[in-house]
């Protein structure tokens, strides 16, 4: 056995741990989004995952705790928070459908750009919401434009950010205008090649929520006035990124109709779970 090599392993991993913090990840080099007011000329490339189609469609839970969380229906699995809803509209009534509406995820669309006078930077991913998205799919059917994608003879978009309230709050809103005159992607027949390969993966650079802390958070959401007199154990909400600007209006939980098993003394928190144990 090298004791030398043991004792510089040691060393390097008390090092590595000293911080107790984990290395931050620099989402600028993934994401791009408009910093401040003006116009932006992007270009956007056949995506990696779907050349056929650009965008992404992701769906968010945002409300439940500091930051917003992607559903687990994005990687093709059950979140609690959708089943919930399902299960409210099943149940039928006004309350419980206002209660599912509220608790739906939502849609978020990606899609992979090149930021003109930045193509140094690669391919990231813009963001944007349903207003832009519906411009841009009516674009994309309409025959004048064509495929705006093609290498060959796509087009690029002007964004323009300027400042407005968006749900109540000041920020950067952003409208788009695509280009009457057709053009290539680019020239270098190389760096086009690395543009359509070496492209970010939104669900790979997001963190995945397990099961157990989604429902943990919806818990919670309904149940803000929990007491532990009750002799219930709160599930703990995951702490994300602050993204909360869409605040829910009603705090308080329709009523609803499921059953749930009769064992003694049944506490909130055992007819909640309940609901699941089909899921799990």
């Amino acid at each position: 056995m090298d004791i030398n090599a043991i004792k510089q392993r040691l060393s390097s991993l008390q090092s590595s741990n000293s911080s107790g913090k984990k290395e931050k990840i620099d989402y600028s080099k993934y994401y791009w989004k408009p910093k401040q007011e003006g116009k932006y000329q992007i270009r956007f490339v056949p995506s990696v995952l779907d050349p056929q189609n650009p965008f992404k469609e992701v769906f968010v839970h945002y409300g439940f705790s500091k930051f917003p969380t992607y559903a687990l229906t994005n990687w093709g699995e059950k979140d609690p928070i959708v089943e919930m809803a399902a299960q409210l509209r099943n149940a039928g009534g006004s309350d419980n459908y206002k209660l599912a509406k509220k608790l739906d995820p939502k849609m978020r669309v990606f899609a992979p750009v090149i930021v003109r006078g930045e193509e140094e930077k690669g391919v990231r991913l813009w963001e944007f919401g349903k207003e832009i998205y519906m411009q841009l799919l009516g674009i994309a059917e309409d025959e004048d434009y064509g495929d705006f994608t093609s290498i060959t003879e796509g087009r690029d978009f002007t964004v323009e950010a300027v400042m407005g309230d968006i749900g109540g709050r000041q920020g950067l809103k952003s409208s788009i205008r695509i280009k009457p005159k057709t053009t290539a992607l680019g020239t270098d027949k190389t760096i086009i090649k690395e543009w359509l390969t070496n492209q970010p993966d939104v669900l790979q650079l997001q963190r995945k929520s397990t099961f157990e802390d989604i429902k943990g958070m919806l818990y919670s959401f309904l149940n803000p006035e929990a007491e532990a007199s009750e002799g219930e154990t709160t599930p703990a909400a995951s702490e994300d990124e602050d993204t909360n600007d869409l605040p829910w209006e009603d705090k308080k939980p329709a009523t609803n109709n499921y059953a749930v098993k009769n064992t003694g003394k049944v506490t909130k928190a055992d007819k909640f779970d309940s609901v699941f144990e089909d899921e799990e």
